[in-house]
This record gives structure tokens, C-alpha cells and sequence, in this order.
């Protein structure tokens, strides 16, 4: 599975954070939930934790409905 990319994120003075995807945008954190955000974000890898908060990210069973017989 590829690293997730094309993520920024862009903190508010009102303490929100709004986080894009490839230029749109993806989800806005508010209160604690930014906070949070923000402190795992420099933490670790800032593109994975991106993706995981705003639900952008592959779950793995792709491949699986790929191979699905009302999808070929």
C-alpha cells in the first residue's frame, strides 16, 4: 500500500485547523480535537496523520471488491 501524500494542513488564530487534500478540503478540527490534531502531527509522520483524521486513506480491502463478481 502507498504512503499517503498530498496533504497540508493550515492552523487558524481561532485555534482551528483546516486540513486539505491535493487543494480541496478534507476536514476542520475545532477545540481539543485540534490541539490533539496539531500535537500528533509533529510528533510523527504529518501525511499519515492527516489521512487516518480525515478518513482519506485506503482500508486495505480494495483488492478484495476489485475481484468481486457484480464488479468485473
Amino acid at each position: 500500500m502507498p504512503k499517503p501524500h498530498g496533504f497540508s494542513w493550515e492552523a487558524h488564530s481561532d485555534g482551528s485547523v483546516v486540513i486539505t487534500h491535493q487543494g480541496r478540503a478534507a476536514g476542520t478540527l475545532r477545540g481539543g480535537r485540534a490541539a490533539k490534531f496539531l500535537a500528533e502531527a509533529e510528533a510523527g509522520d504529518s501525511q499519515l496523520v492527516m489521512a487516518r483524521w480525515t478518513g482519506a486513506y485506503k482500508h486495505g480491502n480494495e483488492r478484495a471488491a476489485r475481484n468481486h463478481p457484480r464488479n468485473r
